[in-house]
């Protein structure tokens, strides 16, 4: 009978099995497997050999993998007893009744990185959460086991942001040594791509929504446009007056919002660079900048005053009309993008805000600050509903997920079945990063 490994494999193998039996000090095994693999001249005095310790490894992975699959068959045999319930509509029925707002105790903490956490992303597809550290590295987690699967090694200073294409197939970070970096996530996340052009830090990037084009803020005050394709800077949009902290797509890709350190939020035309509206009225640096979604619109023009939208409305369905600002102020601050007025600004937190989200069912704002804690803002009224002490330190960063998860149909926290699939749910799931090292998850 063949082999199953490879020559390469069968190698590692040996010099794997021969590292672990010299440091266990089984040394009559260790000299006659030498001579039985034709490994004579094994040495094990480099311990960045990439044998040392991989048995051990894989030992420890294999038991952490059928703990998982012994906890997935356990949910899935609990799952189908309930799909076989008389009562599972029911069920179904109480559990969507109100959206889910997070609690504590967060349902994972994830631990790992040797410095703060300064960003978290979902994968689009799958239960893979993605978070970017100053210790120059990106790790992948699934999020649903509250394991870390890898460590991705790149860049040479702080990791400042990390995103998902639509797709999932790319992965894009940039740092604090000048540069982006795109990583094909199908293979092992090799870096595919290094963009150059930024003179500065690069403190922010996203993929447009169609997945073509990435934006990216820098510390040299601007902002650039490049081609996934090809690596391209295609275009450079400047007027901020100082270092710009972040940009983030509408959902339709038309505009651009950013936020810098000159006080300012600004809203941009993509398609021509051109600013069409700029933001006044925060007192600090702006920390954070998010297009609030269509879903959030009805709530919002409740709050301003504005009166239901009207069927010709052409706003009421279109991306980009309403700007949340988070500020060292502070404070958040509403806005209307098309005139620039501030409709209303939210005070509660201790200190700076660090990240702002919307939630997904357009109800809630929630904010993250350095005071250590999570508010949820009832955006009808503009009132902090829940304080949430999330972390021991800053909380840096927060992000919302959406998986698909066993069950029983129906819908779960407002979401509908997917694809009409019975027994699939979603879900939403939100992650925040902190100072203090870790990734909490927040899950129903």
């Amino acid at each position: 009978m063949s082999s199953l490994l490879s020559e390469r494999q069968k190698d590692e193998l040996h010099k794997s099995m021969l590292s672990y039996l010299h440091s266990a000090g089984m040394h009559e095994t260790y000299e006659s497997l030498k001579r039985e693999t034709d490994n004579a001249e094994f040495t094990n005095d480099d311990p960045k050999a990439r044998w040392v310790g991989l048995l051990e490894k894989k030992w420890t992975s294999v038991i952490r993998l059928q703990k998982k699959i012994m906890d997935l068959e356990s949910r899935n045999a609990s799952l189908l007893a309930e799909l076989s319930s008389p009562t599972r509509a029911t069920t179904s029925s109480a559990s969507s009744s109100t959206p889910f707002i997070p609690r504590a105790p967060a349902r994972h903490t994830l631990t790992s990185h040797r410095a703060p956490i300064t960003r978290v992303a979902f994968h689009p597809a799958w239960t893979v959460l993605a978070s970017a550290s100053e210790d120059a590295s990106v790790k992948i987690w699934d999020w649903e086991g509250g394991e870390m699967e890898r460590t991705v090694k790149g860049h040479t200073k702080a990791v400042m942001d990390v995103d998902f294409d639509p797709k999932g197939g790319l992965m894009v970070t940039c740092s604090s040594d000048l540069t982006i970096k795109l990583w094909d996530t199908s293979n092992d996340y090799t870096n595919v791509k290094t963009l150059h052009g930024h003179d500065h830090s690069v403190s922010s990037v996203r993929f447009t929504p169609d997945g073509e084009k990435l934006v990216s803020a820098s510390r040299d005050k601007t902002i650039r446009v490049w081609e996934v394709s090809s690596g391209y800077c295609v275009k450079t949009f400047t007027g901020h007056a100082e270092w710009v902290r972040e940009v983030v797509p509408s959902d339709d890709g038309r505009w651009l919002v950013s936020c810098s350190n000159d006080q300012t939020s600004r809203v941009w035309d993509f398609s021509t660079g051109e600013t069409k509206m700029e933001l006044r009225g925060h007192e600090h640096v702006i920390e954070c900048a998010v297009f609030a979604p269509i879903a959030a619109y009805g709530a919002i023009r409740e709050l301003a005053g504005l009166g239901a939208a009207t069927a010709g409305d052409a706003r009421a369905k279109t991306p980009g009309a309403f700007v949340a600002t988070g500020s060292r102020d502070k404070t958040i601050k509403l806005w209307d993008a098309q005139s620039g007025q501030c409709l209303r600004t939210f005070v509660g937190h201790d200190n700076w805000i660090r990240a702002l989200v919307f939630h997904p069912t357009g109800k809630y704002l929630l904010s993250a600050s350095d005071d250590k804690t999570l508010r949820i803002w009832d955006l009808a009224n503009g009132r902090c509903i829940k304080t949430i002490d999330a972390h021991g330190h800053f909380v840096t960063c927060m992000s919302w997920g959406r998986a698909s998860v066993g069950g029983g149909g129906g819908e779960v926290n407002g979401d509908t079945k997917v694809n009409g699939t019975e027994g699939q749910r979603r879900i939403n799931v939100l992650a925040t990063g902190s100072v203090d090292q870790t990734i909490k998850i927040w899950t129903p």
